[in-house]
């Protein structure tokens, strides 16, 4: 059912280890249900019966970490493989390892248990998989493989309580629904919409990685699109309420370059899209009848960023990155003198190119400024000098005009 080629030597290696020390152990998660679907994973985790002491003494290039859920990352040059110890998720007599907030969420969970207990405790049947590559067995105590032959997203147990427990569980639901092409239980589906107020409660940090996860992985515009529909985009990005339908446009465009980046093996940067998804924000903070007023175009920049911090966790290296990529689109848009030549010779000048091209297609305008600018950069020195003559007559109208951010040019 499963081939072992498609699996990490290094992955099934632990899992031999760990058994010749007398421990159950098997790959478990979306890796089994990837390979069950057809698809290549990515990552490959492990659950065991041995705990995160014992698994630290059998592999010396480990670690534990994690203190809401206490896990082991073994290292070989080029890989790293999460080692989770099987949970039971029982609040009873458990000495502080298991802790819960008012509201239900789990904030502690580090009660071993066994194979069967830790299978109840996970988030949806296509999830709760247990394969051996030693012997070729799945263990799957919720119907999983049914469900995946249904193309099902099910909750194990009541979604409400699931979803209380660990908020992020309605963003997993709609990431693996798009992915695998799942329908999403009708249940669920209701705790998304009862419960998905709770993701306000996850730190930004946690946030963040679902950000990259949801938009980073060549499905951001489904995703984006599934999150709108349940009302949840604002607990992931800051947004107005009554967004126009450019910015709709906007922010669609930027996540399918995404999207088509990904399906090329092209990189592909958080600093990017966030700096195009926020970019209606700013116009909108730093714009009056249609006007930009530069004061306060260059003060929203970090209001703004603060606003998104307090969401998502947004790495200090990609603050500058992002900035670089609004201040140069004031840039683009001046091309008098020397000008051109320093702007296209920023290091950030790809990414404010590209985001302008996005611009471009959003508001389904010609192109002329982003058509010159690709001329500008493939052509020679002459070349380059002879686009900026032809601009010399009207460039005062067609440039300075408020740096053209119009209603039609977002």
């Amino acid at each position: 059912m499963i081939d072992n080629k498609k699996i990490s030597k290094f992955a099934i290696s632990i899992v031999e280890e760990l058994q010749r020390n007398k421990f159950q152990a098997f790959l478990v998660g979306g890796c089994v249900r990837d390979l069950l679907c057809g698809i290549n994973p990515k990552d490959f985790d492990i659950a065991t019966n041995a705990t995160p002491n014992e698994i630290r003494k059998i592999f010396k290039a480990s670690r534990i970490i994690g203190r809401r859920f206490k896990l082991v990352h073994i290292f070989s040059k080029s890989e790293l493989i999460e080692v989770a110890t099987f949970r039971s998720g029982d609040d009873h007599d458990n000495e502080g390892h298991f802790l819960k907030d008012q509201s239900g969420k789990i904030l502690r969970d580090n009660i071993w248990g066994t194979l069967e207990q830790d299978t109840f405790r996970r988030d949806f049947t296509i999830n709760a998989l247990y394969y051996c590559p030693l012997s070729g067995k799945v263990e799957d105590h919720n119907s999983g493989i049914k469900h995946i032959k249904d193309k099902k997203i099910i909750s194990i147990g009541d979604p409400l309580k699931r979803f209380s427990e660990d908020p992020v569980r309605s963003l997993r639901a709609i990431r693996f629904s798009n992915k695998l092409n799942f329908k999403i239980d009708k249940n669920i589906k209701d705790a998304i919409y009862k419960k998905g107020h709770l993701l306000s409660n996850i730190s930004n940090a946690r946030i963040f990685d679902e950000f990259c996860k949801m938009f980073l992985n060549g499905l951001g515009e489904k995703n984006f699109k599934k999150l709108v529909s349940f009302g949840l985009n604002k607990y992931l990005l800051v947004t107005s309420h009554n967004e126009s339908d450019i910015s709709k446009k906007l922010i669609n465009e930027a996540l399918r370059n995404t999207d088509s980046r990904v399906k090329n093996n092209q990189s592909v940067t958080p600093g990017f899209l966030i700096a195009a998804m926020l970019w209606p924000e700013l116009l909108k903070r730093s714009s009056k009848n249609r006007e930009i007023n530069l004061r306060k175009y260059f003060r929203s920049m970090d209001q703004i960023l603060r606003s998104q911090q307090k969401i998502t966790a947004i790495p200090r290296k990609f603050h500058t990155y992002i900035k670089d990529i609004w201040v140069l689109q004031l840039k683009l848009h001046s091309r008098i003198g020397k000008q051109p030549y320093k702007t296209v010779n920023h290091p950030r000048f790809r990414a404010a190119y590209d985001f302008l091209l996005v611009r471009e297609r959003a508001c389904d305008c010609k192109g002329v400024l982003g058509d010159w600018w690709t001329k500008f950069q493939k052509n020679d020195r002459i070349q380059q000098k002879s686009l900026i003559a032809e601009l010399k007559d009207f460039n005062d109208k067609e440039s300075h005009k408020k740096f053209g951010f119009t209603e039609e040019l977002i």
